[in-house]
């Protein structure tokens, strides 16, 4: 299917935000975010507590941007590695993995998400946001990155599992960093 040049980043409405990350030990991280109420899945307790985790010692700020699967161009979906690799063509760059429980605790206004049972299993959830980041362990049972989500206003930092031929929908977000 064609797709017009101009409906695909950075020709299309997209949403940027600086986050500060860093300068905090992986507990204090932690505690902050139990400080504010963020709820986690086994998989996000997974992420944070593997020693291949890491936070970095000095505080620096990112530039993100959200957008779609659709807004890169893949109107029928996309499969991770497509997804990754037209993002780094547009100039957008993978996330440092601790950036996940940073931005949930700097995106606290979360718009509700869907909290029916229509979810679908093994698909992004309704009003999820997945971080793309390099994923720490080839083993499909480890979590391969972070999503934030709000549900029934509970402010959630999970992770997710999804091996490279997983199909993302045309609507999932999805947060890069700005090169």
């Amino acid at each position: 299917m064609h797709v017009e040049k101009e409906k695909i980043y950075p020709n299309c409405p997209f949403i940027t935000r600086i986050v500060e990350i860093g300068s905090q030990t992986k507990s204090q991280l932690i505690q902050k975010l139990q400080q504010a109420s963020i709820s986690m899945n086994e998989y996000g307790e997974m992420l944070l507590k593997d020693e291949h985790f890491t936070i970095s010692k000095t505080k620096y700020s990112l530039q993100t941007v959200e957008l779609t699967v659709g807004d890169l161009g893949f109107l029928e979906g996309a499969t991770t590695p497509q997804i990754y690799k037209k993002a780094k063509e547009l100039n957008l760059q993978l996330c440092p993995l601790e950036l996940g429980p940073y931005l949930r605790l700097s995106y606290l206004d979360q718009p509700e998400g869907f909290a029916g049972n229509s979810v679908k299993q093994h698909q992004a959830p309704s009003g999820s946001i997945t971080i793309a980041s390099e994923a720490l362990s080839e083993d499909e049972d480890f979590p391969k990155g972070f999503y934030i989500r709000r549900i029934n206003g509970v402010l959630w930092l999970r992770g997710y599992r999804a091996d490279h031929l997983h199909v993302w929908n045309n609507d999932n977000h999805f947060i890069f960093c700005q090169k």
